[in-house]
């Protein structure tokens, strides 16, 4: 699976945010900036929020469109901090099929430890890579009894890019959606 780094890409957000306030200094009142970056935090609290529920290998439920009919189906996908969730299959199942002909899917993942435990749905495009480099990078020993190696031609590797996250908190008490 593929590493992340957080250290890196939080100083270049916290770079560009000082930059964004300046350049809205100079164009709207301090009170209108301030708006602009309190949103922004409320925005990194619920993608925070939202990783502790998909960070890492989950069961989701995954749906694709069989011509006019939802086909629902679990996967183990790793949820990662850009918002994609990731996966292995076979290139002759009928998701492959499904997700070559229409890309739009549905995911939803459950923290699966209490039941009153916060929740996602996600709205994705899922895309197939059937590309050695691809399929090396997130090998993991697990696939082995399935697909043997890397190379077998019947492994393909799913990556779901989310455009819209629902988050349900605790107990369903709040609501909040995350779009890219």
């Amino acid at each position: 699976m593929r590493a992340w780094c957080a250290g890196g890409e939080s100083v270049r957000k916290e770079v560009a945010e000082k930059e964004n306030m300046k350049r809205c200094q100079g164009l709207f009142s301090p009170t209108l900036c301030l708006i602009g970056s309190w949103n922004t935090v409320l925005h990194m609290a619920l993608k925070e929020q939202i990783m502790e529920v998909i960070s890492g290998p989950h069961v989701h439920a995954v749906a694709t469109l069989d011509k006019k009919h939802p086909a629902v189906r679990f996967m183990v996908l790793a949820g990662f901090p850009d918002m994609t969730f990731v996966g292995a299959t076979m290139k002759s199942s009928k998701k492959v099929e499904q997700l070559k002909k229409n890309p739009d899917t549905a995911l939803s993942v459950w923290s699966g430890k209490e039941f009153s435990d916060p929740y996602v749905e996600i709205l994705a495009k899922g895309k197939i890579h059937e590309d050695i480099a691809t399929k090396k990078k997130y090998w993991n020993p697990m696939f082995e009894q399935y697909f043997k190696t890397p190379e077998n031609p019947d492994f393909v590797v799913l990556v779901f890019t989310a455009s819209e996250i629902t988050y349900h908190g605790k107990n369903m008490s709040s609501m909040e959606v995350w779009k890219r």
